[in-house]
């Protein structure tokens, strides 16, 4: 039985938690809703991520047949999880900060969260940090740089990797330094060899491998809470993988070739 799940994020930068999802589930058909028109997340106001968010999710399932859907993106996670999950009665599963596992692999005691200005001074970030590295020491970096030359490397379009060791100079060059760093935004994980490159003795944590899992348990144990929801709700069902975007004019043909990739032979308009 193949089941549909829907990736959700301001950019492409989910396509690295659809990636390992369907690495680990072979049973998924993959649909992907970007929310370029507000791209990038991590510098909207909170009011604003949350009312997108909301909004679009619940057109999306009350429209398309979809099993299960995964915000893949770290700040919508941290700030509109639970207002989701209020609007629409499928399951959905957020996308956090790997914080509890760094702690768990740390030797030094120092971890590196490398996350969006947003879901560094996330309530929500700082609640993970209290509960699972209360005796560690976290160091943080919030960028916004990153998340676009993420963008720019998915797609096949130059960017400056420089930008890169300039972001993480302070990890480089500092006394305290971390060993075990959490990469906490899923366009992060793209940049996972440039990263590694600057940061050679560091471990790099992120939460691709837990939501793939996660995924697994939810449709392996929801089936019949599944079917319920989407009885007589529906008025498409998609059986290829999809991509959709909320701004047509911001396409280009990088763009559609870099979904080409991922196995998206479908990009269209979802507003």
């Amino acid at each position: 039985m193949n089941y549909s799940v829907l990736f959700f994020d301001s950019g492409i930068g989910g396509l690295s938690v659809c990636q390992e999802a369907m690495r680990q589930n072979g049973n998924i058909n993959p649909l992907y809703l970007f929310d370029n028109l507000c791209f990038p997340y991590g510098i909207q106001p909170d009011d604003v991520v949350i009312r997108r968010v909301v909004d679009l999710i619940q057109r999306f399932t009350s429209a398309i047949h979809v099993d299960l859907v995964v915000i893949a993106c770290n700040t919508a996670s941290t700030v509109a999880l639970e207002q989701v999950r209020k609007s629409v009665t499928i399951p959905i599963v957020g996308v956090v900060p790997a914080i509890k596992p760094a702690s768990k692999i740390t030797r030094n005691g120092v971890i590196g969260l490398l996350a969006t200005p947003a879901t560094i001074r996330r309530k929500y970030t700082m609640d993970l940090i209290n509960a699972f590295a209360h005796d560690k020491t976290i160091l943080k970096i919030g960028t916004s740089e990153l998340v676009e030359i993420a963008e720019r490397k998915m797609i096949g379009l130059p960017y400056d990797a420089e930008i890169i060791s300039h972001v993480l100079n302070e990890w480089t060059c500092g006394d305290v330094r971390p060993d075990t760093v959490v990469l906490g935004c899923t366009h992060f994980p793209h940049l996972r060899d440039e990263i590694q490159k600057v940061l050679p003795e560091v471990v790099l944590v992120d939460s691709g491998d837990a939501i793939a899992r996660r995924i697994r348990y939810l449709l392996e144990n929801e089936k019949e809470k599944n079917c319920e929801n989407t009885e007589n709700s529906v008025t498409e069902v998609i059986t290829e993988p999809t991509a959709y975007c909320t701004d047509i004019r911001k396409l280009n043909s990088e763009l559609i070739s870099g979904f080409r990739k991922f196995g998206f032979s479908d990009l269209r308009i979802f507003a």
